[in-house]
């Protein structure tokens, strides 16, 4: 178990190696928290490059072992970060994706869990929220072990555009995106704040306009942001892998850190059984304590409406 902030023999396997992996993959090598980092590619020649483009830069960062493996290599890893995964080809249906991605993380799951059934299980492949739901099915691990990066990023997004709009530093800045990641996602409005005033009080107190228009045209701006990036570079990935590499790092630092991941539900404003984007507290155990959010009569209505979008989308691929 890392305790040392460095986390000297911290193991970090990463297993898919297209953009959003081999970018976390750089974030992690810049970061200077991991020893040991494997990449898993089913095209070994992908992660065989990508292993010797970052060993390449080792001059310029922390001493650590980086190398393409295979699932043996997962075994000693305390982290387990999952990018692989089919992206959605034109005239596919989402649907199709979920089953696809799901059959996909069936062989996966199966085989981390012949060598490494104690380690933390990081998803960023989308759907996020079903396949961290299907993690959990299939490995049989606690559901604090199984951690999806969930509305981390739209988290992000909705900081940073309520920062932009405040002319305030979005780290100073206290907002939540929950629910599913995608379409039916919510933002807390009732809890939103800029440093300890509420994001409203705030504008109202600097002259800047509040009004229905203004929380549609931001949170707009935070549910879009992928199809406008996807539309002008193809995908995402950069803010993903930062998301990522905050989420590994609050779990091998021990940090306790409130972060908006994507955990199992249990009787969560009335929502059970299925995995969704929610504040909780990470530590070395993973996801240690869901934060259930007091929330607003509208914004609880649109919580459990989220959740029965996914849980429909469970069932219709039997899970």
């Amino acid at each position: 178990m890392c305790m040392d902030p460095r986390c000297p023999g911290a193991r970090v396997a990463v297993i898919g190696t297209g953009y959003v992996g081999s970018t976390y993959a750089y974030t992690a090598v810049l970061s200077g928290i991991v020893s040991d980092l494997v990449l898993i590619d089913i095209n070994k020649d992908k992660a065989e490059g990508d292993a010797m483009d970052l060993n390449h830069g080792l001059a310029f960062a922390r001493p650590m072992r980086i190398w393409a493996g295979d699932y043996e290599d997962t075994a000693d890893a305390d982290v387990i970060v999952i990018a692989a995964g089919a992206a959605q080809k034109p005239g596919e249906t989402r649907l199709d994706l979920v089953r696809k991605n799901t059959a996909i993380f069936r062989d996966i799951i199966g085989r981390i869990m012949e060598h490494n059934p104690k380690g933390i299980i990081l998803i960023a492949t989308n759907p996020v929220d079903i396949l961290t739901y299907a993690t959990l099915k299939f490995s049989g691990l606690p559901p604090g072990r199984v951690i999806g990066s969930g509305t981390i990023l739209d988290t992000a997004r909705f900081r940073y555009l309520l920062g932009m709009y405040a002319d305030v530093d979005p780290r100073s800045v206290h907002a939540y995106i929950v629910g599913e990641h995608g379409d039916s996602e919510l933002a807390v409005w009732s809890l939103a704040s800029i440093g300890p005033m509420p994001f409203a009080d705030f504008c109202w107190a600097s002259g800047r306009e509040y009004s229905e228009e203004t929380v549609r045209k931001i949170f707009e701006g935070v549910r879009d942001a992928a199809y406008t990036i996807i539309e002008k570079k193809g995908s995402t990935y950069y803010a993903i892998a930062m998301g990522l590499q905050r989420i590994v790092e609050a779990v091998l630092q021990d940090q306790h850190s409130v972060l908006s991941v994507s955990t199992l539900l249990e009787n969560y404003h009335g929502v059970s059984d299925i995995c969704l984007g929610v504040p909780c507290i990470i530590n070395r155990s993973g996801v240690d304590r869901v934060l259930e959010l007091p929330f607003s009569e509208d914004e609880e209505e649109a919580f459990r409406r989220s959740a029965a979008t996914l849980k429909e989308i469970a069932r219709s691929v039997g899970l």
